[in-house]
């Protein structure tokens, strides 16, 4: 079967035809533009339109482009919007990238055994089960204009660490390891250019700190070593709440304490003035 991919695939050849065209370009940033190449030919092979005129036929993981959002929404917006800075459209972590936001937000998880479909108000018993609903009856309400599958951007973000099925961990292997570098940087190079001002430094630096670092066989880094504001938040709460509880518990022992030596003083003058023999008259 034949494809169109559109002006997708003019851009490639176009950008294509640039990075040769530069031969003493910098090593790294060639790296970087390969991958994300790469990247956008995968991306374009599996969101396309038939010549026939048919529906458009999308091959996107939809359980990993959720990861991926997850990711994103705990590991990383949060310090965005601490910075009050505005994605581009052109950043690949934009909301509107992703062809499944508009259908995720249109879930209503009403009960454990109870999920409802924004659009048409059907309810199903599990959130698969509702997935596939998606897939069947709204699928024409999938954003496919840019032809962005978030899933793609799994191996920058380390989508395994949320999944439900985590593969086993194997031998770690440096070509992937660096081929998700470049993706990572890339990302922070495209979403938060370092001429745009201190926030979109601070940001670039966080998001390599965040996800970059941890591509490597070396170990000694750890992927979303910053935290998340929302985890964070609730530290501060947990460890305050913990620390009025000792203190509490600590001023009752006090006072308990001293209330019990006072008790134990009076009843031992008692006894010494008992004890004591009655003077001659």
């Amino acid at each position: 079967m034949a494809y169109r991919f559109g002006p997708i695939l003019l851009g490639q050849m176009h950008f294509r035809l640039q990075i040769w065209a530069r031969p003493n370009s910098n090593i790294h940033s060639y790296s970087v533009a390969l991958a994300f190449l790469a990247q956008e030919e995968h991306a374009a092979s599996r969101l396309h339109k038939n010549n026939d005129g048919n529906a458009d036929e999308v091959h996107c993981s939809r359980e990993r482009s959720r990861a991926a959002w997850k990711i994103i929404e705990e590991y990383l917006m949060p310090f965005v919007e601490q910075e009050k800075y505005q994605l581009s459209q052109q950043c690949r972590l934009h909301p509107d990238n992703d062809i499944y936001r508009d259908q995720e937000q249109h879930k209503i998880h009403v009960d454990i055994n109870e999920w409802r479909c924004g659009y048409c108000k059907k309810s199903f018993r599990s959130e698969k089960y509702l997935d596939q609903h998606f897939d069947n009856r709204h699928s024409n309400l999938l954003n496919i204009s840019h032809s962005k599958c978030l899933a793609d951007l799994c191996g920058a973000l380390h989508c395994d660490l949320v999944t439900d099925f985590k593969a086993k961990k194997n031998k770690c292997n440096p070509s992937a390891s660096a081929r998700n570098k470049h993706l990572c940087e890339g990302l922070a190079d495209k979403c938060f250019p370092i001429n745009q001002g201190p926030s979109a430094n601070r940001l670039h630096e966080l998001f390599l700190r965040q996800f970059c670092d941890a591509h490597t066989c070396s170990g000694g880094h750890k992927p979303f070593s910053r935290g998340s504001k929302k985890h964070t938040s609730i530290f501060y709460l947990v460890i305050s709440i913990l620390t009025s509880l000792l203190v509490a518990i600590f001023y009752i022992v006090v006072y308990v304490y001293r209330r019990g030596m006072r008790k134990d003083s009076q009843g031992f003058k008692r006894i010494s003035r008992r004890g004591q023999k009655p003077k001659p008259s």
